[in-house]
């Protein structure tokens, strides 16, 4: 046997059933729509979601939550990610945008105690936790 003699089992290849072709065909006229109503029209049927009437199930469902919209986005960095800045480097946002430590925009960067850093840093950061400025200050760091 070889790949060009290759073909489907009998009856597995089925040739779609082609509407509105003359009504010798028994598919014609009407196209197997029916006379009249919304499904036989064009753009006709039910909307995704319709339950023949029944109330939905998105509507049966109670709503939870809310959204908050005065929520401020903080992008959070740890003690162990400055490894990557040399003794002496001031350590801002803009700085570490430039390194990809992060990414996009946020309200605020905050800074915590995870990990242990051994260069001295100036650390000039909006958020900052307790455990991560006493670590900065061992090292022989500031923070403004």
């Amino acid at each position: 046997m070889r790949l060009h003699e290759l073909s489907p089992a009998a009856g597995a290849k089925k040739s779609r059933k082609r509407l509105g072709r003359g009504v010798a065909t028994g598919q014609g006229k009407t196209a197997g729509r029916g006379t009249k109503g919304h499904n036989s029209r064009s753009g006709g049927g039910v909307k995704p979601g319709y339950e023949g009437g029944q109330m939905p199930i998105q509507r049966r469902l109670p709503k939870r939550g809310f959204t908050n919209i005065f929520k401020k986005k903080v992008a959070v960095i740890n003690i162990r990610d400055l490894d990557r800045f040399e003794s002496g480097t001031v350590v801002d946002e803009a700085a570490l945008l430039k390194a990809g430590l992060i990414k996009g925009r946020y309200d605020s960067v905050k800074l915590l105690g995870k990990g242990d850093i051994d260069a001295p840093l100036t650390i000039r950061l909006k958020g900052l936790s307790a455990g991560a400025r006493k670590k900065i200050e061992a090292s022989g760091g500031t923070v403004e």
